[in-house]
């Protein structure tokens, strides 16, 4: 099932709203995409985060993270042994099939740090927001003479 969205109106009255629509596009065509593996992403602290994968199966090695600006692809690449080629299953349930799972990050989101325990892979992240992004008061000033001091009369000095 295809959801479209318009989202011209935005472009109307918003200005560097592409970047927004691009990630709202970009989440709308993740739902497409399937559910392997599972994973969750909860809200940790004020600027924090963590997404956890379930990588059963998957040892450390089989495992990559690849961090870009406003981008996290966790990638899951089991190595074929070539005794498990030979093995022969009468059910095979657990699914050991390679994946790529993409995060869209939000500026200044970074990956801090990432452990592999109990068949979980669990990455922390948190958003480092620049001195020179965070807002600052703007002092206004008055430029040149003031309207009211145009029009006030001269005082006279007494002689």
């Amino acid at each position: 099932m295809s959801t479209a969205f318009d989202f011209s109106p935005l472009y109307s009255t918003m200005v560097g709203v592409d970047r927004l629509v691009d990630l709202a596009q970009a989440a709308l065509r993740g739902h497409e995409e399937g559910g392997y593996p599972p994973y969750d992403i909860e809200k940790t602290s004020e600027n924090g985060y963590r997404v956890s994968v379930a990588a059963a199966g998957f040892a450390r090695d089989d495992l990559e993270l690849i961090a870009q600006p406003n981008l996290l692809v966790v990638r899951g690449r089991k190595a074929q042994a070539d005794s498990q080629t030979a093995r022969t299953f009468i059910h095979q349930g657990l699914a050991r099939r390679n994946f790529e799972r993409r995060f869209e990050l939000a500026d200044y989101v970074v990956v801090k740090e990432a452990r592999h325990a109990d068949g979980v892979l669990t990455i922390d992240l948190v958003r480092e927001i620049p001195e020179a992004s965070k807002p600052r008061q703007i002092p206004i000033r008055t430029s040149g003479v003031s309207p009211l001091a145009l029009k006030a009369p001269k005082a006279r000095r007494a002689a």
